[in-house]
């Protein structure tokens, strides 16, 4: 199992930094360089959903242009929040 989960980080760390939209991969790639490892299945669920979110979307709740919709909130996004203020404050 712990081969699986690895296989599954590498993966997704990968597609992190892939997203075709240059602060995309930089937050979201840069997130996944620091936590993707202490994510387990269900953290990896929900990271997995944001990637195959449409970048514009994320990026609007990342810099606060619009408002999470209730469906999408997870404690992976609101790491993620909190980790693009603590790398680019402001």
């Amino acid at each position: 199992m712990s081969d699986q989960i690895a296989e599954r980080r590498r993966k997704l760390r990968f597609r992190a930094w892939r997203r075709g939209f240059r602060e995309m991969d930089l937050l979201m790639g840069s997130f996944a360089d620091k936590h993707i490892g202490e994510l387990e299945t269900e953290g990896l669920d929900q990271f997995e959903a944001l990637l195959e979110t449409p970048d514009w979307e994320v990026y609007a709740w990342l810099v606060g242009q619009r408002p999470v919709p209730e469906d999408q909130m997870s404690p992976v996004l609101d790491q993620l929040i909190a980790f693009r203020y603590e790398a680019q404050p402001g």
